[in-house]
């Protein structure tokens, strides 16, 4: 629980998208404090539109978790850092194309589906797996009853609705970025070996 200061954090909005990620973090804030907890973090990123995997949901828990209040997290360390990871393009997710050139990867001989066998051994052993819960949601959309495969073209066009304009979170933060340009770094400190260098030495000669 967080005391009467923690809750007064001012978190100033400077920009449409940081407005966006705070509309979306205010929707799982229940007490009004600026503060869910960290379990919320996870469906707050992918509802932006963002497609981390769980290790990546670790590593932003790991910089916007409160220390002084664990198992919370406060928008005034969510939002800047979610707004640059946003406007950096990270955790983007897959094209279309790039997802069916993976699908076909896997379609070593071009048959046009997965088994339901094949994809679940796949989603559960294999790189970071897919918990049961996780599994039994994608095959329910992937999976055509009659035939018990993944015909993946057709399970692809029924995943995919690209949000157009500013309805995709990166494409307002390219607007943004485009409008706020972020400062110039500073000049590096000049070191005296230079500075005399750079002086005429009158010729005496």
């Amino acid at each position: 629980m967080l005391d009467d200061e923690e809750e007064e954090i001012p978190v100033p909005i400077n920009n449409d998208l940081e407005r966006r990620i705070a509309d979306a973090f205010e929707v799982f804030d229940h007490a009004g404090n600026k503060t869910v907890d960290v379990r919320e973090i996870a469906t707050i990123v992918r509802a932006l539109g963002c497609c981390p995997t769980e290790a990546e949901i670790q590593e932003i828990l790991m910089v916007v978790e409160n220390p002084e209040s664990p198992g919370s997290v406060h928008l005034s360390n969510f939002l800047p850092h979610i707004s640059q990871v946003i406007t950096e393009h990270k955790y983007q997710p897959a094209s279309p194309a790039q997802l069916l050139e993976a699908f076909q990867v896997l379609d070593s001989d071009k048959k046009g589906f997965l088994t339901k066998e094949y994809i679940s051994t796949l989603m559960t052993q294999d790189g970071e797996p897919f918990t049961q819960d996780e599994l039994d949601e994608m095959l329910e959309i992937a999976i055509d009853p009659h035939t018990q495969t993944v015909p993946y073209e057709y399970y692809i066009n029924q995943l995919m609705h690209e949000p157009e304009g500013e309805n995709d979170i990166y494409t307002l933060a390219d607007r943004v970025l485009e409008e706020n340009p972020p400062p110039p770094p500073p000049p590096p400190p000049r070191r005296l070996s230079e500075f005399l260098a750079s002086m005429s030495v009158p010729d005496f000669s």
